[in-house]
């Protein structure tokens, strides 16, 4: 099982930049696909991001491509997004998920273990 905790959240001006940290305890963090996805008020939740442990690869929704980045860093157990040009659209709560595995899944339930979130505010 792996315990994840989310920080870097805030409030921002649109155009402005965050960066989410996804810190990881437990299991071997190396060997888990991660993701984030977030949930805005009155709306479904939306996958944002992907990186696949096994090759690296990632996957950034289209609302998000271009602007956002996801990355991780195994010596500290720790996954990132980097989000820039935020846009108020962008507000929401971000959650990091994690599962066991090399997968590409780019469905919120297809992840075992959830972050407690981070909410992120964008003003105009």
């Amino acid at each position: 099982q792996v315990q994840l905790v989310e920080s870097g959240g805030g409030l921002v001006q649109a155009g402005g930049s965050l960066r989410l940290s996804c810190a990881a305890s437990g299991r071997t963090f190396s060997s888990y696909t991660m993701g984030w996805i977030r949930q805005a008020p009155g709306k479904e939740r939306e996958f944002v991001a992907r990186l696949t442990f096994s090759d690296g690869s990632t996957y950034h929704a289209n609302s998000v491509k271009g602007r956002f980045a996801i990355s991780r860093d195994n010596t500290k157990n720790t996954v990132y997004l980097q989000m820039n040009s935020l846009k108020p659209e962008d507000t929401a709560v971000y959650y990091c998920a994690a599962k066991d595995g090399s997968y590409y899944y780019t469905t919120s339930g297809a992840y075992d273990y959830w972050g407690q979130g981070t909410q992120v505010t964008v003003s105009s």
